[in-house]
Order: structure tokens, then C-alpha cells, then sequence
């Protein structure tokens, strides 16, 4: 079946859901996220009351269930781990117990982007000619910036690299209060600002072009719920300032429980990740 006509939707440069009519009369209909998490594509044959999913190739279809898996059990443990850490600087000593329990955190935020942005990279595409998904070769990366859902995990991605260094610095002992803001904080808000883009980019994909609510969408409550723990990690990193001129933090409660929120956020999302598959 030929493709002949197209209605493009989405956001700026970016199209998150193309419509086609296809040679016998039916149309075809591909959305960016639902194409990369869950392998289908929509057709109506002609004269139908009702559209039905395609899915992708099998070996798509168990790709992409690895990789979701992989990515929501990271962000479910990585989450976990950081409200453990949020905890323990609230309520315990703190210290270098709280410290090592969100650097271990971290590791998973890390595996959990890079999952991520593997999904997107090797997600199965549009067949130009018919009204199918067509496999992709596996690739470890790839440079698709004009892609919504490749950017939106590069950036998610790359949030939680730069929150490594974050965590890494808050390993280290004997720093200045100028070194702290420098190699701790400054990341910390950096990691934020990424997280905030990336969850604006995916909420643009998830409603084509416009944020809304759509309340009967999984994958817009997994970007949405999301999106505040990202808000929430925003507030807990502008709480987290050490003061050059006094040497003390902002708010650190505000900063403690901001985290401990966010991290819940993430977790949320994860579990809810774990049900928006093939």
C-alpha cells in the first residue's frame, strides 16, 4: 500500500505524529512515542469504524521490551536510593552515609538515561512505502537531533552524567564553601535545568505540540508525574546554596525534602514505565 498524502503534527521542527492515506483508501497514523515504547502503529482500513495496532517485527517488539524494562527498573531503584539518601541526611547523621547512598543512586539514574536513549536510538521507524514499522540495526548512539524523542533522552541522559559530578564532588572532604557551589552545587542546578528540558520536550511529544492533560494517557503520567520530580529536584538544588558570605545552606530542609519528593516522583514514573510496553 502507497503512501499519498500526509498530515504532519507536532511541535516546532518536530513531528511527533504523522497521518498518511495509503493507496486502498485507509490511513495510517504513527506517533513518535508510541512508535518507540510500545512498537505499534495505528491503521484504518478503508470504510472502517475503527483504527487497529500494528506491531512492529518481533525482534523489535523484544528490543523494545528489554530496554523499557531496563530504564523504568533503573529509575525504580535509582529513585529509591536517592530518598534513602534524602532520609538519612534529614533524619540520621548524615555524612558520608547519605553521600555514598546518592552516588550508588546515581549510578542507576545513569544506566536508567542511557536505557533511555538507547530506546530511542533503536527504535524501530516509519516504512515510507507501507503501513508498517521497519526494524533498525542495533546501535549504541546515534546524532538525531531534529528527532523530539532522541533529544528529549539525550538530554535526560546527559541530566544524569552531570548530576554525577554533582555527586562525586559531594564525596569529597575539606572542600571551601566557593568549591562547594563550584563542584557540587553548580552541577546540581545544571542537572536540573537538563532534567526540566528533557521532561518539557517529552511532554510536547507526548501531546504533540501542545502541553495539556490527558488523563487517559499512561505515557503522559509517566512524563507528567515526571516532570515534578524534576520541579522538585529544582527547588531542592536552589535550596541547597551555601551562602559565600556565611557559609550555610539556603533552606536544607526544603533542600532534604525537595529530593526525597523528587526521588518518590521518580520511582512513580519508573513503576508506571514498567506497564507502557509492547
Amino acid at each position: 500500500m502507497s503512501r499519498t498524502e500526509d498530515t504532519a503534527e507536532g511541535a516546532g521542527p518536530f513531528t511527533t505524529r504523522l497521518t498518511w492515506r495509503l493507496g486502498d483508501g485507509g490511513t495510517a497514523v504513527w506517533e513518535s512515542r508510541q512508535a518507540r515504547k510500545r512498537g505499534l502503529l495505528t491503521v484504518r482500513a478503508a470504510g472502517a469504524s475503527e483504527s487497529r495496532s500494528r506491531s512492529a517485527d518481533s525482534a523489535s517488539v523484544e528490543r523494545i521490551r528489554r530496554l523499557n524494562a531496563m530504564a523504568a527498573g533503573a529509575f525504580v531503584i535509582g529513585g529509591g536510593l536517592f530518598v534513602a539518601g534524602a532520609s538519612v541526611a534529614q533524619f540520621g547523621t548524615g555524612g558520608a552515609t547519605g553521600a555514598w547512598i546518592y552516588f550508588a543512586g546515581g549510578l542507576f539514574f545513569n544506566a536508567g538515561g542511557y536505557a533511555s536513549l538507547l530506546q530511542a536510538v533503536n527504535a524501530p521507524r516509519r516504512d515510507g512505502g507501507i503501513a508498517a514499522l521497519a526494524a533498525q540495526r542495533w546501535r549504541w548512539w546515534s546524532y538525531e537531533p531534529g528527532r523530539i524523542d532522541w533529544l528529549s533522552t539525550f538530554l535526560l541522559f546527559v541530566g544524569t552524567l552531570v548530576f554525577g559530578v554533582n555527586l562525586l564532588g559531594s564525596l569529597l572532604q575539606g572542600l571551601t564553601v566557593q568549591q562547594v557551589d563550584r563542584l557540587v552545587w553548580a552541577p546540581d542546578l545544571i542537572g536540573c535545568t537538563l532534567f526540566l528540558v528533557s521532561g518539557h520536550t517529552a511532554l510536547l511529544e507526548v501531546c504533540h505540540g501542545r502541553p495539556g492533560v490527558r488523563p487517559h494517557d499512561l505515557g503522559w503520567w509517566i512524563v507528567a508525574v515526571n516532570q515534578l520530580g524534576s520541579v522538585l529536584f529544582m527547588g531542592s538544588a536552589l535550596a541547597d546554596f551555601t551562602r559565600p558570605a556565611t557559609g550555610s545552606v539556603v533552606n536544607i530542609d526544603i533542600a532534604n525534602w525537595g529530593t526525597l519528593a523528587g526521588a518518590l516522583c521518580f520511582c512513580a514514573g519508573g513503576v508506571l514505565q514498567f506497564y507502557e510496553r509492547p
